[in-house]
């Protein structure tokens, strides 16, 4: 009997809201994928570099210049004056510490930069997705914490496509 009532209540809860399912047009992003396959993504990437290169390569030249100082210890530090070997020891310990600040002001700038650029592109990936469920009629758009959204309701690609259109 209880079994029989449960299975009334389940009917009748499925006759008042399974029509209101039955309509719902439902998409999925896969977000994360669009923040890394969009032409914009791509974009911010290379003007990430091109604007971070001269800092990268003076990294290099530092890096460089410390080697032959420090082969040059290596190598003559034993026929050298007392004098002489403490001011190239002096000079490699600030030549570290040169460095050191240098790579940590480089990683740090670039972390904000990135940061900006990812701001930017997330908002430019949100408008997009709004745009397209919008045009669509679509009732929600699901992303992050999806265990399972079947490839019919995924609109990841149309969102890529969206952005390119929007690129060029």
């Amino acid at each position: 009997m209880r079994y029989l009532n449960k299975l009334i209540l389940f009917g009748l809860i499925w006759a008042v809201t399974g029509p209101v399912y039955a309509e719902a047009n439902i998409a999925f992003v896969n977000v994360a994928k669009v923040l890394e396959e969009a032409p914009q993504a791509k974009a911010a990437n290379k003007r990430l570099e091109k604007e971070f290169e001269p800092r990268n390569r003076s990294l290099i030249a530092l890096r460089k210049e410390l080697r032959k100082q420090e082969d040059k210890l290596a190598r003559d530090g034993v026929t050298m004056s007392d004098n002489q070997l403490r001011r190239l020891e002096r000079d490699i310990r600030d030549r570290k510490r040169e460095i050191k600040r240098a790579q940590e002001d480089y990683r740090e700038d670039l972390n904000l930069r990135r940061n900006e650029e990812l701001r930017k592109l997330q908002k430019r990936v949100y408008k997009a997705i709004v745009d397209l469920a919008k045009k669509r009629g679509y009732h929600a758009v699901i992303g992050d914490g999806v265990i399972y959204a079947s490839d019919s309701i995924n609109i990841t690609k149309d969102i890529l496509k969206e952005l390119a259109k929007a690129i060029k």
